[in-house]
């Protein structure tokens, strides 16, 4: 697999994947939404440690810097 996330998208991802997992630990969100946001943190921090978005592989954009 080749990178294709470039630094700032990573750096965006990882905010929001933060963000996703305190909404739902503080109780801020609960339930299914809880569920699927702590669903979609994991996946945006897997393209953080990793470096490569399938969405992004699928569509043919590469923003590696």
């Amino acid at each position: 697999m080749n990178r294709n996330v470039g630094t700032i998208d990573r750096i965006v991802r990882l905010i929001i994947a933060i963000f996703f997992i305190v909404a739902n630990a503080t109780g801020w969100l609960g339930g299914i939404v809880g569920l699927v946001l702590a669903v979609i943190a994991g996946m945006l921090l897997s393209s953080v440690a990793s470096g490569y978005c399938p969405l992004y592989a699928t569509l043919g954009i590469k923003k590696t810097i």
